[in-house]
């Protein structure tokens, strides 16, 4: 029986290790809170499950990339890089130039779809302003957890 040769995809490999030791950080910096609840979940709940859930991700990687199961990339795009880098310095000029979240969320947001080559760029704002305010209250309203305001925050 002639022996297989295996295809595994290095570069997969690596990612799945880089997933890894971000959940090992994330899992070692958690365990390293002082505070314990008073009652049900404490503030180390959705760390840890940030953790586990980024070493199940880690570890089935590493599976698919073992076994060669990945899909051939693409050529890399520079323009949709730069789209979606552009939309983050975009969202962060937005944020701390007072214009709020919902604003910044609609264009990173927009970016992001052109860079995935979608074309409807008023469509996707008008989406993201959607989103955003959807996004924005939920935290706001029901979390009580206050988010970047401008000017259309203000208004809710």
């Amino acid at each position: 029986m002639p022996l297989v040769e295996r295809r595994y995809d290095r570069a997969a490999m690596i990612i799945a290790v880089i997933l890894l030791v971000l959940a090992a950080i994330i899992f070692w910096d958690t365990s390293a809170l002082q505070m314990s609840p008073v009652y049900g979940v404490g503030p180390k709940a959705v760390p840890l499950a940030v953790a586990a859930g980024l070493a199940i991700l880690a570890l089935g990687n590493f599976a698919l990339a073992w076994r060669g199961d990945f899909p051939s990339r693409e050529s890399l795009d520079p323009k949709a890089i730069a789209l979606i880098l552009g939309g983050f310095a975009a969202l962060i000029a937005i944020i701390g130039l007072g214009g709020g979240f919902i604003p910044a969320t609609a264009v990173l947001f927009a970016t992001t779809a052109a860079a995935f080559g979608r074309r409807a760029m008023l469509a996707d704002l008008a989406i993201g302003l959607v989103l955003g305010t959807i996004a924005y209250l939920m935290f706001d309203k029901l979390l009580a957890l206050s988010l970047p305001a401008g000017p259309i925050e203000r208004l809710f």
